[in-house]
């Protein structure tokens, strides 16, 4: 997965009840519903292992 912004990669980070993804470079975040559309197995595949996704 891809940042957005700068291209760089993206990896997970959760906090406090929520899970985002954050860019390695530009250290934007995202939310999930913004990056859904970019999903790949792996990613998928991790994220199913939270069990509440917080939208905010």
């Amino acid at each position: 997965m891809k940042c957005k912004t700068c291209g760089s990669a993206l990896e997970i980070v959760r906090s406090c009840g929520s899970v985002k993804m954050r860019c390695t470079s530009c250290d934007r975040r995202f939310a999930i519903h913004e990056v859904v559309d970019q999903l790949d197995e792996k990613t998928e595949s991790q994220l199913a292992g939270y069990p509440v996704i917080i939208y905010d």
